[in-house]
C-alpha cells in the first residue's frame, strides 16, 4: 500500500516537472512560430504529462465506476482531442489529412496500443483476462465500423465517380447509420446490459470523483491545446523528413492525437486491469468510425471549404480490415499474454512500412 502511494507521488512529481513544457510551446508558437521543429517537440512533450493526469483520473473513475465505463469515458475524452484536431484541419481544406488521421487511430488503437496493453501487461502477468462478452461487442461494432468505411470506397468503384452528388449522399446517409449505431451502443452499455460492464469496480475506494472529472476535462482541454500546436508544425516537420501527407496522417498525428488514451491503457493493462485497457483500445476505435468521422462530415458541410466524403484509399481500407480481424481473433478468448502483444505491434509496424513507403501516386 505504502509502496503504491509512494510511487503515485512519484510520478505525479514527474509530471509535474514534465509540464514545463506547455508553457515552453506556447511560447514558441508565439514568439518564434518559424520553428516548426522546436515547437513538434515542445508540444509532444507536453502532450505526456497531460496524458498522464488523464490516465490518473480515468483510474479514479474506474475504480468507483467500474471497467466498462472507465474505459468509455477514457476514450471519449481522448477522442476529445481527435475530434478538435479533425475539426481544426477541416477549416484549413486538409481533408485527405483527417480521413488519414481516422483511419490510422482505428488502426493505431486496436494494434499498437492493445498490443502495448498486452506485452506490457504480459510481463508482469502471465495471463490475463478480460470480459470476453463486452470485448466481443466491441470488435464486433468495429467490424460495422469497417463496413462504413468500405462501401463508398465500393460505389465508387462500381459507379465510376468521385465528388459527385450521389457519392456525398451515400456518405452523409451511412455517417447518420454509423451515427445511431453509436448511441445505439450507448444505451447497450450504460443502460440495458450495463451488468456486463460492471467488473474490476473497487466499492472500498476512497478517492473522490468530482475532483478526478475536473482533472479529466482540464487535462483534455490541454491535450487539444497541445495537439493544436503540434499539428500545425508537424508538417513541416515531417516533410523535412520526406514523409508523405498520408503517412503524417495515418501515423504521427494519430498517435500524438490519441496519446492519452495510449498512456492510460498500457498504465491500466501493467496493473492488469484489462477491461478497462480493452476498453480503452477497442472503444476508442469504435468511437472514432462511429461517432468521430460521422460528426466530421457533418461538421465539414459547416466549415469545409468543401463536404468531406467517407473515400479513403486502398491501402487504407486494407489496412483496417487487416487490424480489425486481427484484434477479432486476439480477443475472442477472454485472455491474452504478452506473446500476443508482440504478434498486434509486429502487424502495425508492418502496415506502419507499407504506408511510408507507398508512392504518392498511389493514394486514389
Amino acid at each position: 500500500m505504502h509502496t503504491t502511494s509512494r510511487t503515485n507521488i512519484s510520478s505525479l512529481r514527474s509530471l509535474l516537472l514534465l509540464l514545463c513544457a506547455v508553457p515552453a510551446a506556447a511560447a514558441l508558437k508565439f514568439l518564434a512560430p518559424e520553428h516548426h521543429t522546436a515547437i513538434f517537440a515542445a508540444s509532444a512533450i507536453a502532450i505526456l504529462p497531460l496524458a498522464g493526469y488523464i490516465g490518473r483520473a480515468t483510474e479514479i473513475l474506474a475504480a468507483r465506476l467500474g471497467g466498462g465505463l472507465g474505459g468509455l469515458l477514457n476514450a471519449t475524452f481522448g477522442n476529445a482531442a481527435e475530434l478538435i484536431i479533425g475539426g481544426l484541419a477541416l477549416r484549413r481544406g486538409l481533408t485527405d489529412l483527417v480521413k488519414a488521421s481516422l483511419t490510422g487511430s482505428i488502426i493505431g488503437n486496436v494494434l499498437l496500443v492493445f498490443g502495448l496493453c498486452a506485452f506490457v501487461g504480459g510481463i508482469k502477468h502471465p495471463v490475463q483476462r478480460f470480459n470476453r462478452t463486452a470485448a466481443g461487442l466491441g470488435t464486433t461494432m468495429l467490424l460495422l465500423s469497417a463496413i462504413g468505411l468500405t462501401v463508398p470506397a465500393v460505389f465508387h468503384f462500381l459507379a465510376r465517380t468521385s465528388g459527385s452528388a450521389a457519392d456525398l449522399t451515400l456518405d452523409t446517409e451511412i455517417a447518420v447509420v454509423l451515427l445511431v449505431t453509436y448511441v445505439a451502443s450507448l444505451v447497450f452499455t450504460l443502460k440495458t446490459h450495463r451488468n456486463l460492464y460492471a467488473s474490476d469496480r473497487d466499492e472500498h475506494s476512497t478517492e473522490r470523483i468530482g475532483p478526478a472529472l475536473g482533472m479529466l476535462v482540464g487535462a483534455t482541454i490541454g491535450v487539444a491545446w497541445m495537439s493544436e500546436l503540434l499539428v500545425g508544425s508537424v508538417a513541416e516537420t515531417a516533410h523535412a523528413l520526406g514523409m508523405s501527407e498520408l503517412f503524417i496522417g495515418v501515423v504521427i498525428v494519430a498517435i500524438v492525437g490519441n496519446a492519452a488514451e495510449h498512456y492510460t491503457a498500457v498504465v491500466m493493462a501493467a496493473r492488469n486491469q484489462m477491461d478497462v485497457a480493452i476498453g480503452i483500445a477497442v472503444g476508442s476505435s469504435t468511437q472514432i468510425a462511429l461517432f468521430v468521422a460521422p460528426t466530421l462530415v457533418f461538421l465539414s458541410y459547416l466549415i469545409a471549404p468543401a463536404p468531406m466524403d467517407l473515400l479513403f484509399t486502398v491501402f487504407e481500407l486494407v489496412a483496417v480490415g487487416i487490424a480489425v480481424l486481427t484484434i477479432t481473433l486476439i480477443a475472442h478468448d477472454g485472455e491474452t499474454h504478452w506473446m500476443e502483444g508482440v504478434q498486434l505491434l509486429a502487424v502495425y509496424v508492418i502496415l506502419a512500412l507499407g504506408f511510408y513507403f507507398l508512392p504518392v501516386r498511389a493514394f486514389r
